[in-house]
């Protein structure tokens, strides 16, 4: 006999498994538990703060929603207008000194006059050779190839894409673009060139909001603390230890077994499958590719210089530093950093000389968080990599060689980006029914491994439609149709809607639910 019994078992607290359990909540159908070995929500999506009272997201998170019913659930978890800060989005590209606006592609017009020819020549070729292509791109290198040209290709697209993924665009497929990558549309980028002017407002997340305190983590313990303690178990005694798909019983990390009827799993299906046991599917796993992201925060003391304003993230293709991201973190909320009052003594300078002075002064103070990423086939100087990722900001002109560092963060992580790699879909393709033949759900960024669903409101829908598939057999449309989704605006759920339950006596799962408003 186990020690808990319960119809839905959701391991993982991160915006996947927060997302399931909003919905059985709301639901109030089957029994359920959620189970995470971190002692607070958040998963991917939680914040850190180090001693020096500087915020980090573990990674580049923002709000933007695909989603009514996210956009509910966020809002009851901090509903004050003092919560959150909206902002639009100011990013750019660090190219030959200048700031090119993003998207890069749509703003050749700020190149020099030699990497604008290249540019547009690649683009003209790129257009003529895509009239007659009758084939899909076979990767994504040709599919940067067919949109932008051999120029946009060599200058941008190859470099900064190899540092964020860590392996190269000729190992990656393109099923996964949709709206992350934006396809420029020659006449205007042409006509752009010709009058001097730059494109900007491309994608989703040209407007967003952060939350005002507390970082992107305090988003979710919020939303955790929405549902029951008594559906919640988190920390040692909510670690998963092992799973035994035949017979339904998790064992966690104090020894409790908990039997389940149903199991969504947001954990790393790599890791659900060792925990499980299941050889077969471990050895499908292998199939599947991830990079590791190190995530590096500096915390500087001093106004914020002109020359960075109101940016909010950068991108970086060139191999003068080792970050293909930098987010000025200080800019999402004035509470990411310590107040101007706190005193803070200068660890060193940014060139690595010791500070004039072991005295604790006050600010202000400004940061930036940095994103690296590494994978067997773009090794890291982990020992390094803060030193040099200082540099880098050096490099770039972000800071200056005499800015004084008061914090510093460095935190690895080791499933960073889920590859959309040229096998991903044929390794999902079975593995992922496998798993829901023995009624086990893995969903989330890592947990059904699609990038292109991969942020906070998809993550979290993929748990609210993994709770509808077992509960009604509706349609994952996020799972299953990203382009769909993301195209449209999604209202059919509300966090205000009430369900009315039919349960058979021989079924502890409900046989069907009926939505009423």
């Amino acid at each position: 006999m186990a020690d808990i019994n319960v119809d839905v078992l959701v391991i993982g607290a991160g915006p996947t498994g927060l997302g399931a359990a909003k919905r059985l909540n709301q639901i109030n159908g089957p029994s359920w538990l959620i189970v995470d070995a971190n002692d607070k929500a958040g998963g991917l999506a939680s914040t850190d703060v180090t001693p020096e009272g500087f915020l980090y997201d573990v990674g580049g998170h923002v709000i933007f929603s695909h989603y009514k019913y996210f956009d509910d659930c966020i809002d009851e978890a901090l509903p004050k207008e003092d919560d959150w800060y909206t902002h639009q989005r100011i990013s750019y590209v660090r190219y030959k000194g200048l700031w090119v606006p993003y998207p890069f592609q749509n703003n050749i017009s700020m190149l020099p006059d030699e990497d604008k020819v290249k540019c547009v020549e690649g683009m003209i070729d790129a257009a003529l050779e895509h009239r007659v292509a009758n084939t899909k791109p076979k990767d994504f290198d040709e599919w940067i190839l067919r949109n932008c040209g051999e120029g946009v290709a060599n200058i941008f697209m190859r470099p900064y894409n190899y540092k964020v993924w860590a392996v190269p665009t000729t190992a990656m497929q393109c099923e996964w673009l949709g709206e992350r990558v934006a396809a420029p549309n020659v006449k205007l980028v042409t006509k752009n060139v010709i009058l001097n002017k730059t494109a900007g407002n491309w994608g989703p997340n040209a407007t967003f909001r952060f939350p005002a305190r507390d970082g992107t983590g305090g988003i979710w313990i919020a939303v955790s603390n929405t549902l029951p303690e008594k559906n919640k178990r988190y920390g040692k005694h909510g670690e998963v230890t092992k799973v035994d798909a035949e017979k339904k019983i998790v064992t966690l990390g104090d020894g409790t077994t908990v039997k389940y009827g149903k199991l969504i799993n947001t954990m790393a299906v790599d890791h659900l499958v060792e925990k499980m046991g299941n050889q077969e599917l471990v050895s499908l796993s292998k199939g599947l590719y991830y990079s590791s992201t190190h995530v590096i925060g500096v915390g500087l003391r001093g106004e914020r210089p002109e020359r960075i304003g109101d940016k909010c993230w950068l991108y970086f293709p060139e191999d003068n530093c080792p970050f293909y991201r930098a987010t000025i973190f200080s800019n999402y909320s004035p509470y990411n950093q310590p107040e101007a009052g706190a005193k803070l003594p200068t660890l060193y300078n940014a060139d690595g000389s010791k500070a004039s002075s072991d005295e604790a002064k006050e600010g202000p103070y400004w940061s930036i968080m940095l994103e690296v990423s590494q994978s067997t086939v773009k090794p890291v100087d982990e020992e390094n990599l803060l030193k040099d990722c200082i540099q880098g900001l050096i490099n770039t002109e972000m800071i200056k060689p005499e800015d004084e560092i008061v914090s510093t963060y460095h935190r690895k992580f080791d499933h960073g980006y889920p590859t959309p790699s040229l096998e991903r879909e044929g390794v999902l393709k079975q593995l992922l029914p496998k798993l829901q033949d023995m009624d086990i759900w893995s969903r989330g960024r890592f947990g059904s491994w699609r990038y292109e669903v991969g942020n906070q409101d998809h993550s979290f829908m993929l748990g609210v439609e993994a709770v509808d598939n077992i509960v009604t057999g509706a349609v994952e449309l996020t799972l299953n149709y990203p382009d769909f989704v993301n195209g449209r605006q999604n209202t059919e759920r509300r966090l205000a809607s009430s369900f009315v339950f039919g349960v058979k006596e021989d079924q502890s799962i409900p046989a069907r639910s009926v939505l009423s408003n």
